[in-house]
This record gives C-alpha cells, structure tokens and sequence, in this order.
C-alpha cells in the first residue's frame, strides 16, 4: 500500500500566537479511525508553517498601505504582517511541540533572511512558496542547506519549475514537486488535476505531489488516486476566525475527514491487475447463478436443456458447464427450480 506525506499547512493560521499552533497540532495529531470498519488509519505526516522576513518582504510604499480588511490585524499591511509573524525561538518552539507529537516539521522560508532559524533547529524539509518559485538566489541558499525541498508551482509552468531545478539540483536532488493552483479558493474548472500524470511522465525522478486550495476535501484524495505522493492542505481551528487564510482551510473536522479519505484511497489503490478477490468468495457463493430445473425431473429421467435455467447460490454448475448436466439421467427426483449438483446425476 503507498504512503502519501499529508502536510497540515498552518502557515500563519497561528494568528501569532504560539498556543493556536499548538492546538492546531493537536488537532493533526489525534488518532483517525474509520468508524465503518473500526480501521485505525495515519494521521497526518507533518505540519508546515511559513516563516517571512519582513525587510524582504514588500515595497516600502506597499508596507505603509493602509489596511482596513477585516481580517486585519493592524492599520497598515506592514502592521499587519508583523502581527502574524512568529520569531525563531518561537518556531523552534512549536518545532518541538510537534516533534514531541511524533509530527515532522516542514518550513515555507520567503526570504535568506529567514535561514536564521537554523542556528536553533533544521525542518525535516524547506518549502518554496508558489510566488519564490522564480527567486533563485532564495532557492540557491535553501538548496546550500541540503535539506529535502519541496517546490509548489502554482504561479509557474515548465520554463519557471525547469530553471528552479537546474539551480537547487547543483546542490542536491532530494526535490519534490507539487502541483498547485495559486487561486484562492481554486475554482475546480481551473484545476487540472491531470498535471499531476504530466509532471510523474516529465519529472520522473522527482517526488510528484499536490497542493490544494480548493474548498472540501475531495480533490485531494482524487489527487492521491491519480498519484500525488505529497499532500499539502491549509488548515485552522476554526473557518470563521480572523485572518486570511481560515475560510479556506479545512477545520478540525475537515482536517479527520480528508486524512481518512486519502488513506481509505491509498487503501482502496491495489496492484495494477483483474481478479476475484478472496473477500467476495462468501458474496459470489450466495448470489451467483448455478444450473437448475425448470419443471421436477424424475430419477432415471434425461436431463435436457430446454428444461433448465439459472439460480442462485452459485454453488452448481455454471452455465459454461452445462454439457456435465444436459443427456445425464438424475440419481434421484429433482423439483422444479432446484440447483442441480453432481450427486444428483448418475455419473
């Protein structure tokens, strides 16, 4: 059975705040049970928070715009910004809270700058943001790290993903390549999941995955049947909370249904063949069609084919056998729609 890496994407569903991350978490960590089956299913691989250096982030004139959203959480963008912003020790907090949750722990870094939490913990692996996917000297110095990179595509196509790689590859090749729509939310005309089959035939010594902004939680367990290895979601406490990403993010119980849906698919997945399954022995003996009578057939009598037809169970001759029942005579009386099994007929 494949194991897809879902990624729970707080990103900054935090709202600066330490302990809604760490709720967040607890929320991905808890254990998801298909209650149909009593299947005790993965939870989550990891969670992914985004970490921006603002020095690096806007034009001077774009931080002093005012902002009267309200999902705002000062006066101007730059206010806003710095708001939701965690520092390192405060990551490396959270680092090892999920750690300690038996989650790994992924970084979107969006600019050099930020590679100053490394002097306090390394993430199991670095995210490149849809938008840096043309920043290549933000990709050279993630790629120095050598730490596993995950690349989202959601603004770029091959030209852009093509020069992304040839950077980070001088370095290392532990990539993964998500397919993304960078709407918000993703209408699902837009989507074109069928990326996905594009990008594991092109880039086939990548890890191929998928980064959902859609509503719901049925495009990405789709995304998984078509071969998405990596799953990224946005998720929160609540849809409704302040901030600009909860409307768009699964809430804690969107958070157990996607996981369970995603593992039943991988599940449901299989070997690439055609066959009966053990499971449906019981199912093809109760409802498959046998050989049977028409009308009686008394012992001693030819048994012929306009006098039969097919019943349930299917334990009998099938209707493939039936020349081992036509011009035999019964070893004993037959009523009308009866099976007709081998003791039944002299041999």
């Amino acid at each position: 059975m494949k194991h897809t890496y879902i990624i729970g994407e707080i990103g900054q569903n935090h709202n600066g705040s330490v302990d809604i991350a760490m709720q967040l978490i607890d929320a991905v960590a808890q254990p998801v049970v298909d209650k149909l089956f009593g299947e005790k299913l993965m939870p989550m691989d990891a969670i992914k928070l985004t970490r921006r250096d603002l020095n690096e982030e806007l034009s001077a004139s774009a931080m002093l715009k005012p902002y009267n959203s309200p999902n705002s959480f000062g006066r101007t963008y730059g206010e806003h910004r710095a708001f939701l912003e965690l520092n390192d020790e405060q990551h490396f907090e959270i680092y090892q809270y999920a750690k300690a949750k038996g989650l790994e722990f992924v970084e979107t870094l969006c600019a050099k700058g930020c590679l100053s939490m490394l002097r306090y913990f390394q993430p199991d692996r670095l995210k490149v943001a849809s938008r840096d996917l043309t920043n290549l000297p933000l990709l050279e110095v993630m790629a120095e790290t050598r730490i596993p990179m995950i690349l989202s595509t959601g603004m770029g196509g091959r030209e852009e993903l093509d020069k992304a790689l040839e950077v980070i590859t001088r370095y290392h090749h532990n990539v993964s390549i998500l397919h993304c729509l960078s709407q918000y939310p993703s209408e699902y005309s837009n989507i074109n999941l069928l990326s996905i089959s594009y990008l594991k035939k092109h880039y086939s010594d990548y890890v191929i995955g998928y980064s959902d902004h859609s509503i719901g939680i049925v495009i990405p367990a789709v995304a998984v049947a078509m071969g998405a290895e990596i799953i990224e979601k946005h998720i929160t406490l609540d849809r409704n909370m302040k901030g600009t990403d909860h409307q768009g993010s699964l809430g804690v119980d969107g958070i157990y249904r996607m996981v369970r849906d995603i593992r039943n698919v991988e599940m449901s997945l299989g070997t690439e063949d055609f066959f009966i399954s053990d499971v449906v022995k019981d199912t093809r003996t109760k409802l498959e069609r046998s050989v049977a009578t028409i009308a009686p057939v008394q012992k001693g009598e030819v048994i012929l084919e306009q006098n039969l037809h097919l019943l349930s169970p299917g334990d009998g001759f099938k209707w493939e056998q039936r020349d081992s029942v036509i011009g035999k005579l019964a070893a004993t009386d037959i009523p009308a729609d009866e099976v007709i099994y081998p003791e039944m007929l002299k041999s």
